[in-house]
């Protein structure tokens, strides 16, 4: 709305600066003048006509001049007052939506809200499926990659010990390009690992999100649009069949934080081009899924948007397909960034909540409006040796979040040490919980 305002005020200002400019041109003003002082003096009547004649012109151009600015002055309001009739009219519905959601006692009921209304808390195996290394062969045991980046094997008692915390939510990162031969086929031995993994969480009666992660051929650029489609739809298509049987639990998430990687818009909100391109490439993935038959034609699927950013841009920007009440949209939301995330940023939380209270608004405004859930699929606070302020940020977050039925997936790297960042609240070896009293708040919301 801001921008629409500053729109008018730049077009009344445009008439005004007209107005003004029009009645004090110098050049102007010195001819009239050294026509009036010649008309004192002894002068034919030829040069007082060309005076008069030259002035009469001036008017007449100021009088044009004058005209034009204000036509153009008014069309700039006159399309400022469109657009902000058009948000306004939009906002108006979606808070005419929401009364109407509130007097029936909540949002229409459709599949999807099902299964994220029975989703509470959740924590990410995050730095495990998705490790890479190039120089591991796609021969070797799936294990030499999982463990690459410093994370244990995942084991049913270190997903046991997740779960009696009171999680019933996992997600299970895992990148597929460096199993993925020529041909496209996705290693025999690796889709059997990650199978196991899944059960572990699957066979508790959890819920269990999996996805597609740290990839390097979904860059959304134009000229890559129809490559990546191709390989995420090939992707999904063997994921898909493998787990067909597989019921509501096991949820599938089209692509992670999908962007223009080393550039200047690739954590900013992208650019046009990004945003198109990754709603065409989770288009390709959808399709491939609901496809797929088996129980993959009523599993719930999550759309990110450009970075599966929080920004409102990219929010506005998420395309969903028509007709299919079993999606949802997947964003993350690592806010106030300086505490949760920079480094060093600060330590405190000051009960700095504005940037989670506009994005769980943004969320209202636009993703409810299609009567469409929300997963926040990563958060986080990095541990900066402030376990006091972490957890007042966390009962906020969580608080605010529960409010909206938005479950949270807290984004564990297996990290605790170092400079790095360090969001482990899990030791996954000895299965013990170094910050307790960040944990309470999390058995709080189970």
């Amino acid at each position: 709305m801001k921008r629409r305002v500053m729109a008018l005020l730049l077009a009344c200002t445009m008439v005004i600066s007209a107005g003004c400019g029009a009645g004090s041109g110098k050049g102007t003003s010195d001819t009239t003048e050294s026509a009036s002082e010649d008309s004192l003096s002894p002068a034919d009547d030829t040069t007082v006509e060309e005076a008069t004649e030259v002035e009469e012109t001036a008017e007449e151009d100021r009088e044009e001049a004058t005209e034009v600015t204000e036509d153009s002055a008014e069309e700039a309001a006159e399309d400022a007052e469109e657009d902000a009739a058009e948000e306004v009219t939009e906002d108006a519905e979606a808070e005419e939506a929401s009364e109407e959601a509130d007097e029936e006692g909540d949002v229409a009921t459709t599949p999807a809200w099902e299964i994220v209304n029975d989703m509470t808390i959740g924590w990410n195996l995050g730095n495990t499926l998705d490790a890479h290394d190039v120089n591991i062969k796609m021969s070797d045991p799936p294990s030499k990659q999982e463990t690459c980046w410093g994370n244990p094997e995942t084991t049913q008692e270190m997903i046991d010990a997740v779960l009696d915390l009171g999680f019933n939510t996992i997600r299970v990162p895992i990148t597929w390009k460096a199993h993925i031969d020529e041909e496209g086929n996705v290693d025999e031995a690796w889709m059997d690992r990650v199978q196991e993994v899944v059960d572990y969480v699957y066979g508790r009666g959890a819920y269990c999100i999996i996805n597609v992660h740290h990839e390097d051929w979904n860059y959304p650029y134009y000229d890559n649009q129809e490559k990546a489609s191709k390989i995420l739809a090939n992707i999904w298509t063997q994921v898909s069949e493998r787990f067909a049987d597989y019921d509501t639990h096991l949820i599938f998430e089209l692509q992670n934080e999908p962007r223009k990687v080393g550039t200047d818009v690739e954590w900013n909100g992208g650019d046009k081009e990004g945003r198109e391109v990754v709603n065409a490439v989770n288009m390709a993935g959808y399709e491939a899924i609901r496809e797929a038959g088996g129980n993959n034609e009523k599993r719930l699927i999550m759309f990110p948007g450009y970075a599966a950013s929080s920004q409102t841009n990219c929010i506005r920007a998420i395309e969903l397909p028509e007709n299919d009440d079993c999606v949802a949209v997947s964003i993350h939301a690592y806010t106030p960034y300086e505490f949760t995330l920079e480094s060093p940023g600060r330590s405190t939380y000051d009960d700095d909540h504005g940037d989670l209270d506009r994005l769980l608004s943004d969320i209202e405004r636009i993703i409810f409006f299609k009567n469409v859930p929300v997963i926040i699929g990563e958060y986080g606070a990095v541990n900066k040796n402030n376990e006091e302020e972490r957890v007042a940020w966390l009962s906020d977050y969580l608080r605010k979040a529960r409010a909206k039925n938005i479950p949270c997936v807290w984004w564990d790297n297996g990290q605790f040490d170092g400079d790095g960042e360090n969001f482990g609240i899990i030791d996954r070896r000895t299965l013990e919980v170094p910050y307790p009293e960040l944990v309470k708040v999390f058995e709080d919301y189970k």
